[in-house]
């Protein structure tokens, strides 16, 4: 036992070490957020007096902001579930002749860089009256996520015994009914994950953002936290608070979703 402690110590500190390189730059903007100071260059290395005012002056800033988020990214993630759980389930357990050529284009859209799908958006967009409109990014942001969402549900679906469909129809079932009562309560955890993985693109979305908004009516939380730099270079401590708010939603749905994202991600794999 002593010998196999001694052969996993080294492991664990050099664990220890890469985990504390990455967590740094949270505990700063944290640290940063606490400072009085005006100057992120001159704050200490631990806040020994707090001070909160300003998380006061962002939550003054930036409320509306974080609120224009929040519905884009419940949106995305109610549009793509309700896409992508279907079609998934389609390609999962229907025999149709171009299901592989629809699985490589599902797969290329992910290799796609972004910038290149938003200048092509801005002019759709801009013909359809979209610009600057909260559907709009929804619509852009569920178009990133909902075919990364068909991958993750397919490779669920695929495991799900077909006797239990059958079994469905058997009994009187529709093809529906089956998906609904049969499918989609097995899947849970698989949905969960697209769900959350969907509501953290479009939370962290920044290259929409900034290509298919114009003015201020219409400003998510990532594009708030870019221009509020440029009216605080001279105080980080509401830029640093800002950007620890933005952070909370995304940190509290990952510590509650961790079990299902683990179950949903390795559920095709297992069964």
């Amino acid at each position: 036992m002593k010998t196999s402690i001694t052969r996993s110590l080294p492991k664990t500190i050099l664990g220890v070490v890469f985990v504390a390189i990455m967590l740094f730059p949270v505990y700063w903007m944290i640290n940063t957020s606490l400072q009085s100071g005006s100057a992120a260059t001159n704050a200490t290395f631990f806040p020994w007096n707090p001070d909160f005012s300003a998380y006061a002056i962002a939550l003054r800033d930036q409320l509306g902001n974080l609120g224009t988020s929040l519905v884009i990214a419940i949106g995305s993630v109610v549009l793509t579930l309700v896409i992508a759980t279907p079609a998934a389930y389609a390609l999962a357990k229907f025999r149709l002749p171009w299901i592989n050529v629809v699985l490589l284009a599902l797969v290329i859209t992910q290799m796609v860089p972004g910038i290149v799908i938003a200048n092509a958006m801005y002019t759709v967009y801009n013909d359809l009256g979209l610009l600057n409109s909260i559907p709009g990014l929804i619509l852009a942001d569920a178009s990133t996520s909902i075919p990364f969402a068909i991958l993750i549900l397919r490779a669920f679906m695929v495991s799900i015994p077909v006797t239990l469909i059958e079994a469905a129809r058997v009994d009187g079932a529709s093809q529906f009914r089956a998906f609904r009562s049969i499918v989609v309560p097995i899947s849970r955890n698989s949905i969960i994950t697209a769900g959350l993985f969907s509501f953290l693109f479009a939370w962290s979305d920044f290259l929409f953002a900034l290509t298919l908004t114009t003015g201020t009516t219409v400003r998510p939380i990532t594009l708030g936290i870019y221009t509020y730099l440029t009216a605080n270079v001279q105080g980080w401590a509401p830029v640093m608070a800002t950007s620890v708010l933005a952070s909370v939603p995304a940190i509290l749905l990952l510590l509650f979703a961790q079990r299902f994202i683990a179950e949903g991600a390795l559920g095709g794999a297992l069964k």
